[in-house]
This record gives C-alpha cells, structure tokens and sequence, in this order.
C-alpha cells in the first residue's frame, strides 16, 4: 500500500473541508474559548466527525494552525502600522486592532496565558513582533510624538495590562478596555493635552465592585 505523502496538496474538495473545518474552529473557539470539542467542530463545519480527525488527528494539532493564523494577523497588522504616514497613528491604530481580535477572540488569550506552552507561544509572538514594535516606537520617538523614555518592551506590557481589564470586565463593561488603553495612550503620548475625548463611559462604582470580584476570581 502506497503511503500518504503529506505534502502533497489536498484535493479541491477535500481542501474546502478543511478551511470549513479551521473556519467552524475559529469561530467556535473565539466564542466559547478552548473547551469546544472536535465534535463541536465538525457540527458547526457541517462535516462529519470523521473528517475532522482525518485532517486534524487531535485538537492539539488544530489549535497550532489556528494560533499561527493569529500571529500571521497580528503580524500583518504591525506591517499595516508600519505603512501609517503618521507614525503615532500607526502605533496608536496598532495597539487597538491587536486588542480588538483579542477581545473578540478569548480563544487568543487562553492560548497565551492559559496553556502549559503559554510560554512558548509568547515567545514565538515576541520573536515575530519585537522587530517591528522597535520600528513602531522609534518612528513616533522620531517625530516627537511619543515620550523619549518610552521603549518598544513597554508596548507588549501596556497589552496585558489592558487585557486584563478587558478579561475582568468582559461581561460588565466590554468597552471598558478601550477606556483603558486611552488612558494609557495619554500617558505615552509627547502631546497628551490633544488627545480625543476618552471613548467609552466610565464605570458605575457597582460596575467597579464586580469588574475586582471577576478580576480576583480569575486569579484565584
């Protein structure tokens, strides 16, 4: 019996199944996180669960593909900042792209901070975007726009630190984050008295005990 070349390239149909596959993984996973089973997979694909293992033996191997397209998105958004003629705009437009996938998909962060190889996918996301998060600071730097002591470490910090507001606060004030990284952005800023009006409301005091309780919880 003739053995299976895997890198010879699937059929039409048989690739079609499986982008419908990654597609119905994407979706589920950035809605529900990654608890969803392959069976989930191949019913919201409309495939058969066979089909599934046949392209993806273990979710393990499904979940890989899935966390390089992210990489290759966030990538392709730092080289989009990169292209602003504005280099504020650029590393401000960034920051806020970048978030909102990770908002929209809480597959994203669980992958990052929620696996035992969490660590390693953050280095292989840092090695990928560091390069590119110089070239983001030093343009703004360049042009006075951005504070002098502010270096390209900072950027990947001031993410986690508004995911983390965006985590606690997903199910009380899901704009809250965007409060957040305005905030922030002030606070790089080299001009922060012409910085926009902040862009989402702040929380009611009952909304703040909530947002500390989920916040506590989620750190045991």
């Amino acid at each position: 019996m003739a053995l299976i070349d895997a890198d010879k390239p699937l059929r039409k149909d048989a690739e079609r199944n499986r982008q419908r596959i990654l597609d119905a993984a994407r979706e589920l996973f950035a809605e529900r996180g990654l608890g969803v089973t392959l069976n989930d997979i191949a019913h919201h694909a409309g495939v058969g669960v066979g089909t599934v293992y046949r392209r993806f033996p273990d979710k393990a191997q499904l979940v890989d593909d899935l966390f390089e397209q992210r990489v290759e998105e966030l990538v392709a958004l730092a080289d989009d900042a990169l292209a602003d003629a504005d280099p504020w705009h650029g590393l401000t437009e960034f920051l806020e792209r970048a978030l909102d996938l990770q908002a929209g998909d809480r597959a994203l962060h669980e992958l990052i901070v929620g696996t035992a190889d969490g660590m390693d996918r953050v280095c292989q996301i840092r090695d990928r975007l560091m390069p590119r998060g110089v070239e983001l600071v030093q343009r703004a730097q360049a042009t006075g726009q951005l504070r002098g002591d502010i270096a390209a470490t900072d950027i990947p910090v001031v993410q986690l630190m508004v995911g983390s507001v965006m985590d606690a606060s997903r199910e009380v004030a899901p704009d809250l984050w965007r409060r957040s990284l305005d905030i922030v952005l002030r606070g790089l800023s080299a001009r922060p008295d012409a910085a926009p009006p902040l862009s989402a409301d702040a929380l009611e005091p009952e909304q703040v005990d909530a947002v500390m309780r989920n916040y506590k919880s989620a750190r045991g």
